[in-house]
């Protein structure tokens, strides 16, 4: 959940100097996060794209926009046909909050996969403008998190029960409360942020691109009435028990277990765009490169203000996580990357339970692209075209990472440090 968490954190902008000399930020920039309605909100975000070629906080502010948007065209797209959200880590493109739709559109494949492209384009256009930002551009954005949101329900409002600090505590609830208080939460977000964050449109792309790139049709037919089990699936009027017993837990009855294990064994996708399994370990590389750009510009900061993601000369917790960061854990990630990087290069194997002497080819993995079955990769037969003698990652070098973080705070500070 931190994941989407820390995705979710996009701006609302007070205005502040750029430098000393005091330019200020740009009113659309302003307007654009305190919108209360989708209309104004869109009007805003097109006078900055329009300034965005010219001016470097324009673009920052735009490409924050426009990832916050990519997330609102998959919640209310996923809103539109009934989504009921899953608490799975299968599924971590649509752990979103979606609040309850009693009415919702029918759904094919068709449109499910154009909900995905929508999604993933935006956040190549949110990437595209971040990159543009300079690297040396002075970029202050004080944010409170309580004070922008996006439209989950499609209703044109931008309401305070979907604002990005509502939506965070949802996410660690499961569910959105009307009467709920959020406490505010403000950072300051500088140019390292901007990396942080365009590293987050690539992961996100990358897993678009990956689902994208299959015909997973089989596994929408017969599983994803568990996911929209009022959207008239083909299995619906067989599967689907009566809505007084659907659940909004993935787990929460008998049926919910069944038609997940479904699921499972239903991931056995044929290829149909080998060019977006492709992208998707460029767009992994890429992530890799901008958290290396990030880390570098935070441990040049000489500021300590408000930091969303603090140095370790920038002593003070960070609130949503509760936690602090080391020169250790910075150079353990760093360490993590160049591992990473390795692995999806194939310049060093990813190994497997049941084989010795050989390991997955991870880059041939992604450029070889063949079907994808989750089950048999797991048991072997699937990962069998991949297999290649050479140096292979062993669970020593992980924990030795591991050990940096506190053990079992690795994915913690993973999914906060992108």
């Amino acid at each position: 959940m931190i994941r989407i968490a820390s995705l979710l954190a996009s701006a609302f902008i007070v205005i502040v100097p750029l430098s000393s000399a005091g330019a200020p930020m740009p009113e659309a920039a302003t307007a654009l996060f305190q919108a209360k309605t989708v209309a104004a909100r869109d009007s805003a975000l097109s006078t900055l794209e329009a300034a965005a070629p010219k001016d470097p906080a324009s673009a920052y502010a735009a490409g924050a926009g426009e990832f916050f948007t990519a997330l609102e065209l998959l919640a209310s797209g996923l809103h539109r046909h009934g989504f009921e959200s899953p608490r799975s880590f299968m599924l971590p493109l649509m752990q979103l909050p979606v609040p309850e739709n009693p009415n919702p559109e029918p759904l094919t494949y068709e449109q499910f996969r154009a909900i995905l492209v929508a999604f993933r384009d935006r956040l190549e256009k949110s990437a595209t403008t971040l990159g543009s930002v300079p690297a040396d551009a002075d970029i202050g954005m004080v944010i409170d998190l309580t004070h922008v949101g996006i439209d989950l329900n499609e209703d044109g409002t931008i309401a305070p029960d979907e604002s990005m600090a509502a939506i965070m505590a949802a996410l660690s609830r499961g569910s959105i409360s009307q009467g709920d208080a959020t406490p505010a939460l403000t950072f300051r977000f500088d140019r390292a942020d901007g990396y942080w964050l365009q590293g987050y449109a690539e992961f996100l792309m990358a897993q678009a691109d990956f689902w994208l790139a299959h015909d997973f049709r089989s596994m929408f037919d017969g599983s994803f009435h568990m996911l929209f089990p009022l959207a008239k699936l083909p299995l619906q009027d067989i599967l689907v028990p009566p809505p007084s017993d659907v659940g909004s837990n993935i787990f929460s009855s008998e049926w919910r277990i069944a038609d997940f294990i479904s699921m499972v064994h239903l991931i056995n996708w044929p290829v149909v765009e080998p060019e977006r399994r492709k992208a998707a370990r460029r767009e992994l590389l890429e992530m890799i490169r901008l958290s290396r750009e990030d880390w570098k510009a935070i441990r040049a900061e000489t500021d300590n203000d408000r930091e969303w993601l603090p140095g370790p000369r920038q002593k003070g917790e960070n609130p949503l996580t509760g936690l602090e960061v080391g020169e250790e854990q910075v150079q353990a990630w760093l360490a993590t990357l160049t591992m990473a990087e390795d692995l999806l290069e194939g310049r060093v194997l990813l190994p497997h339970f049941r084989i010795t002497g050989k390991g997955i080819n991870m880059k041939r993995f992604f450029d070889e692209p063949k079907p994808f079955d989750l089950v048999l990769s797991i048991t072997g037969p699937g990962i069998a075209p991949y297999l290649e003698s050479g140096k292979i990652l062993t669970s020593e070098d992980f924990d030795q990472i591991q050990r940096e973080f506190g053990g079992g705070g690795f994915l913690t500070f993973a999914l906060w440090f992108n």
